[in-house]
Order: C-alpha cells, then sequence, then structure tokens
C-alpha cells in the first residue's frame, strides 16, 4: 500500500527530469553555434513557448478541473475558480517579494537587493519555471487518483508540453547571456538551472494532490493560475519587449495550435 502511496511521486519525479533535460537540450544551443540567433528569433521562441503554456493550463487543467466539479452544477466553477486565483495570487506575491533580473530585456523586478546579477538571473528563471514543474506533478498526481478525470495519458501530455516549450525556452535564457559577454559554460550553466527546480515542484505537486484529493478541481485549477500568472506577467511581455510583437504573436499561436492537437491527438 506504501508503495502505491509513493508512485505518484516518483512518476512526478521521473517527468520533472524530463522537462529538465529539455530546458538543458535547450540551453546547450550555446554550444552549437548559436550565438548568431536573432532576438526576433527569440522572441518567437518565447512566444511560442507562451503558447503552449496557455494551451496546457486549459486542456490539461482547467478542462479536467470543470470535468471533475460537474456534479456541483452550476456551481461546478467555484472550486476551480478559488484555485485558479489562489494559483495567480501565490505567483503574483512571490513575484513581488522575490529579487530578479529579466534575462532578455535586463530589467530588474522585485525588492531591492545588492545581489549580484547572474544571482538574480537564477531567481527570475526558477520563478519562472516553478509552476511548470508544479503542474506536471499535478497532472501526474491527479492520473493515479480514482475517478480522476485525468488519465496517465493525459499526464504525459503535459509532460511532453511543458518538455516542448522548454527547448526554446532554455535556449531564450542563455542565448542572450552568450551574446551579453557570457561564457559558453556560465551561459549553458544559467540557461539550464532554470529546469532544476522543475522536478523538485513536481514532486511537490503529486504530494499535494495526495493530500487534496477531495478538492481535486481546486488542486488542478491552481496549477493553471500558477502557469497563467507567469505567461502573463513574464513570458509574453519579453517577448513583445524588443519590438518584435507580430513575430512573437505568431509563434504564441502556432505554440497553443500544437499543444491543443496533442492533447487532443495523445489525452
Amino acid at each position: 500500500m506504501e508503495s502505491m502511496a509513493q508512485l505518484p511521486v516518483l512518476m512526478a519525479l521521473f517527468a520533472g527530469m524530463i522537462t529538465w533535460g529539455c530546458t538543458s537540450l535547450g540551453a546547450a544551443a550555446v554550444y552549437m553555434g548559436g550565438k548568431a540567433l536573432s532576438r526576433r528569433t527569440l522572441d518567437v521562441l518565447l512566444g511560442f513557448a507562451a503558447g503552449v503554456m496557455i494551451a496546457a493550463s486549459f486542456w490539461s487543467l482547467l478542462a479536467p478541473a470543470l470535468e471533475a466539479s460537474s456534479h456541483l452544477g452550476r456551481l461546478a466553477c467555484v472550486p476551480v475558480a478559488l484555485g485558479f486565483l489562489g494559483g495567480a495570487a501565490l505567483l503574483r506575491m512571490i513575484d513581488w517579494v522575490t529579487p530578479h533580473l529579466h534575462p532578455t530585456s535586463g530589467e530588474r523586478d522585485g525588492l531591492a537587493t545588492p545581489l549580484p546579477r547572474s544571482f538574480l538571473l537564477v531567481l527570475a528563471i526558477t520563478l519562472h519555471n516553478f509552476p511548470e514543474g508544479l503542474a506536471v506533478g499535478v497532472g501526474m498526481g491527479a492520473s493515479q487518483v480514482e475517478g480522476s478525470p485525468v488519465g496517465i495519458s493525459d499526464a504525459l501530455t503535459l509532460m511532453l508540453g511543458i518538455g516542448l516549450q522548454n527547448l526554446p525556452e532554455g535556449m531564450a535564457v542563455s542565448l542572450p547571456l552568450l551574446r551579453d559577454g557570457y561564457s559558453r559554460g556560465k551561459a549553458f550553466f544559467i540557461g539550464q538551472i532554470s529546469g532544476f527546480v522543475e522536478p523538485v515542484a513536481a514532486v511537490l505537486g503529486a504530494m499535494f494532490v495526495s493530500v487534496a484529493q477531495p478538492v481535486l478541481p481546486a488542486v488542478l485549477s491552481f496549477a493553471a493560475g500558477a502557469m497563467i500568472f507567469v505567461v502573463v506577467e513574464e513570458v509574453i511581455p519579453e517577448s513583445q519587449s524588443s519590438g518584435h510583437g507580430d513575430a512573437a504573436t505568431v509563434g504564441c499561436i502556432l505554440g497553443f495550435t500544437l499543444m491543443m492537437c496533442l492533447d487532443t491527438a495523445l489525452g
């Protein structure tokens, strides 16, 4: 019985390691002559990542949450809305108090601090990736709950989608650092370290589900709210900040479409 209880956590850890590996693979572009990659291309990649995250938030988290609370009838949206707002509120609080530096624009955010630039970059990336790992873990945990609308195929599709968008995300972090004069090794390290938090967050997400099964709709929507906050607060503004808004928007649409098709075909 104890081993069965540990299964969702182990699955979440495995999924988080895979998404971290995808981030590292994207960050490894610094060793592949990627220094010449234009800012326009990076903005398209960021837009693509935003589209994937938006689609994953709905099809893999919010839609199952609404299905799980459908027995409440017209009030089905209440636990889902509360969870969604809670996830966004938590990330807003973390974003407000955590000093961080946006990788592409160089803009500082959060409380004032004398911490070095490289440390602020790591904090920014960690803030960005935590909700993704949380979503993967919640998906894996929910797939093991009896009667859950989230099946293992849905959880694996979510993992695939997050991993897919982590590829350009890792590039979008490491390549600008390379152009700013960082060594290839340091640019790669900062780029891939963004994925380190994802296995940790995935395990926390799976554990959260295990102790909060009666409020599964709120748990699923909590992860969605956290992801949507990051998309709106961080990813989309970054992709639109250098005058390539149209190209970044096309990337967002393509990412959304791809994740929608993956979730429909594989979920």
